[in-house]
Formats: structure tokens, sequence, C-alpha cells
């Protein structure tokens, strides 16, 4: 008996990886599925595509693509194992977030340490294999609005100018402000850098970093950051974010404690009604949204231990 349903092509991942080189950031893979006949024209290995160009065939491997999947890994974990290890990690987890099982899969570099789903490696397939240069571009223009975002937070380390790659602008801001947590603990200069309690005091950059690591705080919990250390009439907002519901206007405190007598944290700022006036014209002025909260982080810092973090919500309602 005949039958009119069509064979199947093989569906064929090409992947690649962003981000193995720096100092700062994670490592991020893409895995992208493009139809047997697509008309993605410029496509070419992420490095030698200006941004703009890197940008524009984003949108359309995102648009005509069957798959797109990605997978970041943190520093965390490429301290803990190595990156290559990390990076491996990261290829894995951006097969698993595609939407359709590839058949195969075609590796810029060397093969995955499994045949889970039959792959190869193909050096220098970021300039051969047309899915191998479009994951380049996925997993190149996604790292780098994450080093954008980091930019926001450590706009002292111009992250969008070398998005965490060890140029002489970057090593000579490590020397002058120490490394951060973003920063790749395993790698050389960063070790070499890494700042102590009693430096960061020296400094006088204790509430500096205690305002930093509020900020991460708050992008880790998925809040958007919009700006830093915002200047409204006489006040500082030291950080302004949102959500999809509301604007959160947050202030920062940094305790610094020597042991743990009276460590316990209670919001000493007081949100007066004129201050709350301000954020609330502000908030009108600046966006459609008109939900608002006021949030205090309190960085508390004992010693070299690590740092502990206090999130108080909605402290005064309005």
């Amino acid at each position: 008996m005949k039958t009119n349903l069509k064979k199947r092509s093989k569906l064929v991942a090409g992947i690649d990886e962003a981000g193995r080189g720096p100092l700062a950031g994670p490592v991020v893979a893409a895995a992208v599925i493009l139809p047997e006949k697509h008309f993605i024209v410029g496509l070419r290995d992420s490095k030698k595509l200006s941004q703009k160009k890197r940008k524009i065939l984003y949108k359309k491997i995102k648009k005509e693509s069957i798959s797109v999947g990605i997978g970041i890994i943190g520093v965390e974990t490429i301290d803990k194992l190595n990156i290559k290890e990390a990076t491996t990690y990261a290829m894995k987890a951006a097969v698993k977030n595609l939407k359709v099982k590839p058949d195969e899969l075609l590796i810029d570099g060397f093969p995955l340490d499994t045949q889970e789903i039959p792959n190869e490696g193909i050096i220098g397939g970021d300039d051969l294999i047309d899915s191998i240069k479009a994951a380049s571009i996925i997993a190149k223009v996604t790292r780098d609005r994450i080093m954008l975002e980091y930019s926001k937070i450590f706009p002292e380390y111009a992250f969008e100018n070398h998005f965490g790659y060890g140029t002489k602008k970057h090593m000579d801001v490590l020397k002058q402000y120490g490394s951060t947590p973003i920063h790749r603990r395993s790698y050389k200069p960063v070790k070499e850098n890494m700042p102590t309690f009693e430096w960061l005091r020296e400094k006088k950059l204790l509430a500096w970093m205690g305002k930093k690591l509020a900020a991460l705080f708050i992008k880790n919990n998925g809040l958007y950051i919009r700006e830093i250390d915002k200047r409204v009439g006489e006040i500082t907002i030291d950080i302004v974010a949102e959500d999809h519901l509301k604007q959160i206007f947050i202030f920062v405190e940094t305790i610094i404690k020597r042991n743990q007598i009276d460590f316990q944290s209670k919001p000493k700022k007081k949100i007066g009604s004129s201050i709350k006036n301000i954020i609330e014209k502000t908030a009108r002025e600046s966006d459609e949204k008109h939900d608002i909260r006021i949030d205090l982080i309190i960085v508390k810092f004992l010693g070299d231990g690590k740092p502990i973090i206090d999130h108080h919500q909605n402290i005064n309602s309005f």
C-alpha cells in the first residue's frame, strides 16, 4: 500500500560557544537547527562579523530556525570544574533546551564526551557549516547582552568594551578595584587581584562593594536593573529596578562589623514623605507603570567572611 507521507529530513544541530577566554562572565553555548533550505544570507564565524551585523543575523536566525537552544554556565561552575568541562556542560544544556530533538550534532572543535545523540567535532566548523556559524552568532550575542547588563553594575570595568577579556584596560581596573563576584577566581590575573576585607577597608571601597553586591543580588533574583545611582533632585536612589508589575526603588546600607556582637540588621533608613513624593513623581514621568515599591538592602561585612545580604521589601508602601 502506497503512502503519501513525506520522509522527514534529518535534523542536524550546529553547536558553538562564546566566552572560553574571558576573565569574567559566563561561558555561553548555542545549538541551532536550521531548515534544510534556508534564506539567511551572510552567515559566518561571529568573530568575523561586526556587532551590528551580528545583531541583524541574530534576529534572522531566531526567526527562521527550526529551534534554538542556549546553555549558560556561570563563574562558580567554571571555577569548580575548569573552562573545558564548563563549556561541555554549556553545550549539553543548549542541546537540552532545543524544543526539537536533533538526529545529529555538529560541533565547532571537538565532539562531546557522549554519543547519546550522534555528534561530530569539526575543526573550524564556524567557518564551514551554516548551523555552526548560526550557533556562534547566537552564543556571542547572548553573552554580549549578559555582559552589557553587568556593565551597569560595574561601569568602572568597561565590560561593554571588552566583554570580560583580559585587555590592558581590564587589567588596570583589576589592580585598582580588585576582582568582582563575576570574575573567574581560578584564573591567575583574577586570583592575583582578589580583594580582602582589609584591602577594601583600606581603600575605602567597602560601601562601594556593598552596593555592587546588592545590585548583583537583585539581578540574580530575576529583576531587571534600569539604573544605578539615579540622581533625583537632592537624593540619590542606589538602584532602580523593575519586574513586569512594579518599579522598585532600592536604597542600600552597608554595615561593617569586626565581630558577631550586635550584628542583627534592622532598617535604619527612614523614607520621609518628601522622598516618597519625589520617587512617585519620577516614576510617573519616566514610565507607564504606576505600581511602585521602595526596598532596602542591607549588606553586612564581617571580616573576611562572606558578606550577608538582607532584603527588606516594601519598607514604605503607598
